[in-house]
């Protein structure tokens, strides 16, 4: 079954970025949210959970738990207070600078070609799309 497959690998996944971020104190969403803050200094909640895949009732927590910790700044839109945008806040990019190695200590750890790596990469993105076009 696919998706045991891809579920394992999953499971595996978060142990390894538990291990790798767990000096920094982060979680691994932690990490997506500052990825994508450092990609975008300044995103509104629904533009974060657009490209993270998360729906507003578990990114909402998570931000605030993060502003709370100093990593993470939230402020109502000046032109429409229903909107919140989230930035970056200086311990927050600090942090970033911190966990720049992560992807490449992932890398490291895995004992695969670089282009097996690519083209599972590009097979997954596949994969996402065309479960996100049937609902999922």
């Amino acid at each position: 079954m696919l998706c045991f497959s891809v579920y394992a690998a999953q499971l595996a996944f978060n142990r390894l970025y538990k291990q790798l971020l767990a000096p920094h104190g982060l979680t691994y969403l932690q990490y997506l949210v500052l990825v994508a803050l450092a990609q975008a200094q300044d995103r509104t909640v629904g533009e974060l959970g657009e490209v993270l895949f998360l729906e507003s009732n578990t990114l909402t927590p998570l931000l605030k738990r993060m502003e709370a910790a100093g990593l993470v700044v939230r402020r109502r839109d000046t032109q429409d207070e229903r909107v919140v945008r989230v930035a970056l806040a200086p311990a927050g990019a600090k942090v970033v600078g911190e966990v720049e190695c992560v992807p490449l200590d992932v890398l490291s750890a895995l004992d695969m070609p670089m282009g097996d790596l690519q083209q599972m990469k590009a097979a997954m993105d596949r994969l996402g799309a065309e479960l996100r076009k049937t609902g999922g």
